[in-house]
């Protein structure tokens, strides 16, 4: 009994193990759908690319999390169209999807690093689609 114990306890932890890249980026997924700077700021890196339709540059993680708050107030957040996502344990992971707002649409492009042992947000692309 205390075999099969040790046996389901080994297995469930290398089981839940192999989700923490997986629920970074759909907790990341799941910030944008919702329009929430401060949700999606907890995946950030120290430092965060982004380029929004009128800025780019590269800003702390505090930073960041005040410049995507006003675009998502301003831009009035719908929702999120995941399109493409792809993760690679040893470099990092992405994802590309529509960010829908009252504004129009935004292809979005998140770009992710491994740091330790978990994906942090390097990069987020807004685009303007016409």
């Amino acid at each position: 009994m205390k075999k099969i114990f040790t046996l389901s306890l080994l297995s469930l932890a290398i089981l839940l193990s192999g989700f923490s890249q997986t629920s970074t980026i759909d907790g990341a997924i799941s910030a944008l759908q919702s329009g929430s700077a401060a949700e999606l700021s907890r995946y950030f890196d120290n430092n965060v690319e982004l380029t929004l339709p009128e800025k780019s540059d590269s800003y702390s993680k505090a930073q960041a999390q005040l410049i995507l708050r006003d675009f998502f107030a301003n831009n009035g957040v719908k929702g999120f169209e995941v399109k493409h996502k792809s993760d690679n344990d040893q470099r990092g992971a992405y994802f590309i999807g529509n960010l829908l707002s009252k504004s129009g649409k935004y292809r979005t492009t998140v770009y992710m690093r491994a740091k330790g042992d978990k994906q942090v947000v390097k990069e987020i692309r807004f685009q303007m689609i016409e």
